[in-house]
């Protein structure tokens, strides 16, 4: 068994699919549209979907938003230099609202990022 995707609903699909290539460095791998029940479909990641698992874009087209409920907390990616990369992103234009440092009671290094649609993105830094 492996884990396949994530699926984040969003309210811009270029918005986002520019957020996640142009500020979190992944590739586009594949989008389709669904005409007849009018949602559009993009799935973002890092490497191929046969080799790790990516992340889902679902624009629904007569959304332009939603409310993430308290249920959902994060994504997370490991990264080798979180403060570069905090500061790139920041460059960006993407909001780092967790500065780089090591997270309460332990020393690993963490951040955290929001999407575009208000999504958690924590960043840990491999040791």
């Amino acid at each position: 068994m492996r884990m396949l995707h994530t699926m984040l609903r969003v309210g811009d699909l270029q918005r986002s699919i520019d957020f996640y290539t142009q500020v979190m460095g992944m590739k586009l791998l594949r989008q389709s549209e669904n005409t007849e029940y009018r949602y559009t479909l993009a799935f973002v990641g890092y490497a191929e979907e046969s080799e790790q698992a990516v992340i889902e874009l679902t624009y629904n087209w007569d959304t332009s938003e939603y409310e993430h409920g308290n249920a959902f907390g994060h994504i997370a990616f490991a990264v080798d230099d979180i403060y570069a990369l905090c500061k790139q992103i920041s460059a960006k234009g993407g909001d780092v609202y967790r500065a780089p440092g090591p997270v309460k009671g332990g020393s690993t290094v963490i951040a955290f990022v929001r999407d575009p649609d208000g999504y958690a993105i924590e960043l840990i830094e491999k040791k």
